[in-house]
């Protein structure tokens, strides 16, 4: 990875505000990319249809919240990530674990609060991590994350090894207050932090136009001279592109950048949700003209990279990965009682 700065023009706007930059053009894939790219997302696809199948069955309790729909965010974005680069998220965290090669079998027993999930069953849904894979959850408190994913920063500037935390958070949590104090001591030291705004329309129930008064999430760091880029999120390519200037930028020793992914989340906000604040058309229309993982297939046959035939292969290949996973989940065991007094913190 390049560490050089890249100078990406700045956007020109009316109202005068120039904090965003020029995306840059869709990353030109090579077949394996392309191959890994669709491998990736379909796995978190069907992972997460089958973790909604054990939440109906009554095998996972709590909150469950699914990542169908914005599966390139996280995948594009891992694939310009090197060794030691860490990632921090909220709450719809299960494709961003499977994106940093956590077992799939871990996160579905975490999800059934079993002895071999991730977190030993204690966690949940909304609470996985692995500092082996540089993942450091799973927050459940809204904004939380954003301050932790900037001490991470800070933490990698401290040791100058050249890392850079890549801190999600969604629409709805941009208008926390910790972000802004995050994004002031982000800037004013020049700390390594991507922060990526996964815009998937509705905070919970409540659209973007009326939660925020500033819609363009790219500028948020207007005020405190982070720029931003907006980026297709529904657009694998798009999105390794982003990440691979953002990534450079960040260790060329810039300091922080924003990045706004467009993306749209096909379930509700969690499993309880039954979303009737949009219309099913809305979410119709996404899903045949935007879906993610649909541009792929087409890209892969087009291009006669792969045929039906090999695509069919994969879906098979990721569906016994998924059912092994979910079987594993259903038949472990559960924690001993003796591990409410494990791994808290006093």
């Amino acid at each position: 990875m390049a560490t050089a700065a890249r100078k990406a023009p700045a956007k020109s706007r009316s109202d005068g505000k120039s904090s965003a930059l020029a995306a840059p053009k869709p990353a030109e894939f090579t077949k394996e990319e392309e191959l890994s790219a669709y491998r990736h997302m379909l796995l978190i696809r069907r992972f997460e249809e089958k973790a909604g199948q054990l939440y109906g069955m009554g095998f996972i309790g709590g909150f469950c919240h699914l990542y169908i729909g914005q599966e390139a965010v996280v995948t594009g974005m891992k694939m310009a990530l090197i060794e030691g680069d860490q990632m921090i998220t909220a709450y719809r965290d299960h494709g961003h674990m499977l994106a940093m090669d956590l077992s799939p079998r871990g996160v579905m027993a975490e999800l059934t609060g079993r002895r071999g999930g991730l977190s030993k069953g204690k966690g949940g849904s909304m609470h996985m991590f692995s500092k082996e894979k540089h993942f450091y959850g799973g927050h459940g408190i809204v904004g939380a994350q954003v301050s932790l994913g900037t001490g991470i920063a800070f933490a990698n500037r401290y040791r100058e090894n050249k890392n850079v935390s890549l801190t999600y958070f969604g629409d709805g949590a941009a208008n926390q207050g910790q972000v802004y104090e995050s994004f002031n001591m982000a800037s004013l030291w020049k700390l390594p932090v991507i922060y990526i705004i996964e815009n998937n329309r509705y905070a919970m129930g409540t659209s973007v136009s009326r939660s925020s008064a500033e819609t363009d999430f790219s500028h948020r760091g207007a005020s405190f001279k982070i720029p931003g880029i907006q980026v297709d999120g529904m657009d694998v390519r798009a999105v390794k592109a982003a990440g691979d200037l953002a990534t450079e930028w960040c260790r060329a020793g810039n300091g922080p950048l924003i990045l706004e992914m467009q993306t749209y989340r096909y379930r509700g906000h969690s499993m309880s949700d039954p979303a009737k604040y949009r219309s099913k058309e809305e979410v119709q229309k996404m899903r045949s003209e935007h879906d993610p993982i649909e541009q792929v297939r087409a890209r892969l046959i087009e291009k006669g990279w792969a045929s039906e035939d090999d695509l069919k292969a994969i879906d098979k290949d990721v569906r016994d990965i998924v059912a092994d996973a979910a079987e594993f989940a259903q038949n472990d065991a559960e924690p001993d009682a003796s591990e409410l007094w494990t791994d808290v913190l006093l």
